[in-house]
C-alpha cells in the first residue's frame, strides 16, 4: 500500500517538524525533559514502542482470522509506555519525561490516520456499516464509519487544547502533557473501537478495548500521583 507508506513517512515529518516547533518555541523550558544523555532510554522506548505495534496489531489480525503481520497505535504507546516505565524504576528516576514527545505524538496520529483512510480495506482500520450521510464506500459497496478520519479529528483537537495550554504556561499541561495525552488517546480510542469489525474478547470488547482501559488506568493513577506536585507549583 503505498499511499499508506506515503502517509506514513508524512506522520514522521510532521511528528518532527512539529518537535522542532514546540523546542524552539520555549513552550517547555524549565519542564523535564528525557534523559536525553542516557541511550538506555530510548532503547528501552523503541523496542518497547517495536514489540508494542507488532504484537497487538498481529494479534488482533491473528483473532479476526487473518493470518499476517500487523502494527498498531495503540500497541506502540501501551508497549513504549511499559518499557520506559520500567527503565525509569529501574534506574530511579521519577516523574513524568515524556513531554517533548505529547505534540508530535498528536499530530503524527493525526497525520498517520489519513494514510488508513486512503489505504481503504486493505489496511483494516475501516468502522462498521452506518447510514450516516458523512458514511464512506471503500469500494466494497457498503457505506462505513471513517473512523481513521474521527481519530484523526480527536487528536487535532487534543492537540489545539495542548498548544494553547502549554503556550499559557499551564502548570497541568507543562508537568503533565504526557498523561494527559495518554488518557485522551485511550478515551477517544475506546469509543472508536465499538464502530470497528474487530473481533470480541471480554464480552462486547475487542482487543484494543483492553489496551485502551490499561492506558487510561495508567493515565489516571499517574495523576494521581503527580497531584501533589501541582498543587506545589501554582
Amino acid at each position: 500500500m503505498v499511499i499508506h507508506t506515503i502517509f506514513d513517512a508524512l506522520a514522521w515529518l510532521s511528528a518532527w517538524a512539529m518537535s522542532v516547533f514546540v523546542a524552539r518555541s520555549g513552550y517547555l523550558d524549565g519542564v523535564r525533559r528525557t534523559p536525553i544523555r542516557d541511550p538506555g532510554y530510548f532503547i528501552a522506548l523503541g523496542l518497547g514502542a517495536i514489540a508494542g505495534a507488532l504484537f497487538f496489531g498481529s494479534s488482533n489480525m491473528t483473532l479476526a482470522g487473518l493470518w499476517q503481520i500487523g502494527h498498531s497505535i495503540a500497541g506502540a504507546i501501551a508497549g513504549g509506555v511499559m518499557a520506559v516505565e520500567i527503565f525509569k524504576w529501574w534506574n530511579g528516576i521519577h516523574g513524568s519525561t515524556g513531554g517533548q514527545f505529547v505534540a508530535p505524538l498528536a499530530v503524527g496520529i493525526m497525520v498517520g490516520r489519513f494514510g488508513c483512510f486512503f489505504a481503504g480495506l486493505p489496511d483494516y482500520t475501516y468502522g462498521t456499516p452506518t447510514d450516516l450521510p458523512w458514511g464512506v464506500d471503500f469500494g466494497d459497496g457498503i457505506s462505513r464509519h471513517p473512523v481513521q478520519l474521527y481519530e484523526s479529528a480527536s487528536m487535532a483537537a487534543f492537540l489545539i487544547v495542548y498548544l494553547i495550554a502549554i503556550a499559557r504556561g499551564s502548570p497541568l499541561f507543562l508537568r503533565q502533557g504526557f498523561y494527559l495525552f495518554v488518557g485522551w488517546y485511550a478515551l477517544q480510542r475506546f469509543v472508536w473501537e465499538f464502530i470497528k469489525p474487530y473481533p470480541a474478547v471480554i464480552g462486547p470488547f475487542n482487543l484494543f478495548h483492553c489496551v485502551c482501559i490499561a492506558l487510561f488506568v495508567y493515565s489516571a493513577v499517574m495523576l494521581s500521583r503527580q497531584d501533589h506536585e501541582l498543587r506545589a507549583a501554582v
